[in-house]
């Protein structure tokens, strides 16, 4: 672990900590600040649960708007994006014919929602293959779009996996889709604080993120932006006193989805701190030194574990994680190996017939902790239980 950066992190020191991408992890001054909202909460619950508290969600709207390139009134604060999309695809307005073209490669309890509802209602979620590894990113959209046809009425695509740790190629995505007149939706859970975004030049009709993984808030953080024209079909999940309020807001989608009975909503309320955060610390900076951390260690993981890099290895497909494939009998087995025998937190994930090894390195993750990885790996290989080439 870097022990040379001015930043504290909370988590465990005994444990050499690669898995960032799952969950994220709060900086410790922006989860001082969130004890702080809270106890003022305790303090004055009425106050603030009805005055203070609303006034606090509509400035943290107005600065992460700015952030993210989007206007406030067409964002709120949900709690992770799985939530945002069940919103999303609960209300959509298909029907029994219509196509959603996605990919295979997509987060699994988003597959499952599109497939429930697609269940229900008789539309058809089509999960065109994506081969792997990727060549290019206009190679990539061609195979994407290969699975369109007349009756695809919307694309649903995430902008980084959690599987595969890959950035896609998302604007020219939705580009090519405008074109062809669909709806567009973006899983962008990995995107905001990870790399650059601008949702107003992505052109994208609803875009969901977490704010509690790359821009370290605490968890329960997240937040859907939608398109004004869209609010109107976007059901709240549950209905409360924005439906049909006396008191009616600027935006619908507001209205609808942000007042839901009583909840602690303070973790939404770090996000101005953890922006300035970011911007007072030069993030990008730290970021870019992350990034190459990924990019210089992939050849090596490469030879190990005889795989071949998912993508070409350039900033157009890495951020601050890497997926690589790997071969086990048992990734449970795997997994609990490297964390209770050699106390690395990292994720082998299983993805239909393949299955992952993924690395995230956020700024108090070094060199060693990579090379540590590598040896425990090496030393589960030459035991040929769990783990082959």
């Amino acid at each position: 672990m870097n022990t040379q950066v001015p930043f504290r992190f909370l988590l465990n020191p005994e444990i050499t900590f690669l898995n960032f991408g799952s969950f994220g992890a709060c900086e410790e001054s922006i989860f001082e600040k969130y004890q702080d909202l809270q106890r003022e909460f305790e303090y004055e619950p009425v106050q603030f649960m009805t005055k203070k508290g609303p006034r606090l969600l509509g400035e943290a709207r107005e600065a992460l708007g700015r952030y993210l390139g989007a206007n406030a009134d067409e964002l709120v604060f949900i709690p992770n994006p799985t939530y945002a999309m069940n919103i999303v695809v609960k209300s959509i307005p298909l029907g029994v014919g219509d196509e959603v073209l996605t990919t295979d490669l997509e987060y699994g309890a988003i597959d499952k929602t599109w497939q429930y509802y697609a269940d229900q209602r008789g539309f058809r979620y089509v999960r065109t293959p994506i081969p792997l590894p990727l060549q290019s990113e206009e190679a990539f959209v061609n195979a994407f779009f290969a699975g369109y046809t007349p009756r695809t009425k919307a694309i649903f695509i995430s902008e980084i996996t959690s599987t595969t740790g890959l950035i896609f190629p998302v604007k020219a995505i939705c580009k090519k889709a405008k074109e062809l007149g669909l709806l567009t939706i973006v899983d962008g859970a990995h995107v905001p604080g990870h790399i650059p975004l601008n949702i107003s030049e992505m052109d994208a009709d609803i875009y969901t993120g977490a704010c509690h993984k790359w821009m370290m808030t605490p968890k329960g953080s997240s937040f859907l932006y939608a398109k004004k024209e869209h609010h109107a079909w976007l059901d709240p999940l549950v209905v409360s006193w924005g439906y049909k309020s006396p008191v009616k807001g600027d935006s619908l989608l507001i209205d609808y989805h942000q007042q839901q009975g009583t909840r602690d909503f303070t973790a939404a309320l770090t996000v101005p701190h953890a922006l300035h955060f970011l911007e007072k610390n030069n993030w990008e900076n730290h970021a870019r030194g992350c990034r190459e951390l990924v990019r210089k260690n992939i050849d090596r993981f490469e030879k190990l574990l005889n795989t071949l890099a998912l993508a070409p290895k350039t900033d157009a497909f890495f951020g601050q994680m890497c997926s690589l494939a790997i071969q086990t009998s048992s990734p449970l087995e795997l997994k609990e190996t490297l964390y209770h025998r050699y106390k690395i937190e990292i994720p082998i994930m299983t993805h239909d017939h393949r299955t992952f090894i993924r690395y995230s390195i956020q700024v108090f993750n070094d060199q060693k902790d990579l090379d540590y990885l590598y040896g425990s790996l090496e030393e589960i290989l030459k035991e040929g239980k769990v783990l082959s080439v």
